[in-house]
């Protein structure tokens, strides 16, 4: 019987450490246990999330307190990348994509959105990009910023390449090709 009423009495306690201690309230997003979502409910045995697909979450608090528990606020940061041909110029690149993620009313401005050469890949410039955006708004903003992005850096003249190989052929000499002509007619 006392393991039976070990589990609901944990998840009791450690919802009461959580209504205490508030690390987190309703309409905060959270990461824990591997699973993330705004926090719809706070109950004394479980705190219930909804991820970005609607999905209702139920997490026993046990499992929640004595975690290592991402808090995000209301928020949730995207990070994406995007390489521009060596060709083109990057501050111009820099301040295009600045310029697509101003024009979005949906984009947090605090913290402002970060743009800058994230890496010098093999067939392009990495160009990473920040921003928050409302969590339950993560996807239908990332698409459009992606879009938008895109558009402004074709309309600006900035290429984005596809990756690119170069070949060398060394040629054989006389004697190598003749070597080989003979070991084929043994």
């Amino acid at each position: 019987m006392s393991f039976a009423i070990q589990g609901p009495l944990s998840n009791y306690g450690a919802g009461l450490v959580i209504i205490l201690s508030r690390p987190f309230v309703v309409g905060n997003t959270i990461a824990v246990a591997e699973v993330s979502g705004v926090v719809e409910e706070i109950r004394l045995g479980a705190t219930i999330l909804t991820n970005e697909d609607g999905v209702k979450i139920t997490i026993p608090n046990k499992h929640i307190v004595g975690e290592i528990l991402h808090n995000s606020e209301e928020c949730k940061i995207v990070e994406e990348v995007v390489g521009i041909s060596y060709a083109s110029n990057p501050e111009e690149a820099i301040g295009i994509i600045k310029k697509a993620l101003s024009d979005f009313q949906k984009i947090s401005g605090d913290p402002p959105p970060q743009v800058g050469i994230q890496a010098f890949g093999d067939s392009s410039i990495n160009i990473g990009f920040r921003y928050w955006v409302p969590t339950k708004r993560y996807f239908q903003t990332l698409y459009k910023v992606n879009l938008a992005v895109y558009k402004q850096l074709k309309q600006g003249g900035i290429a984005i390449p596809f990756p690119q190989r170069e070949v060398h052929i060394v040629s054989q000499s006389r004697d190598a090709l003749r070597l080989n002509q003979e070991a084929k007619n043994c």
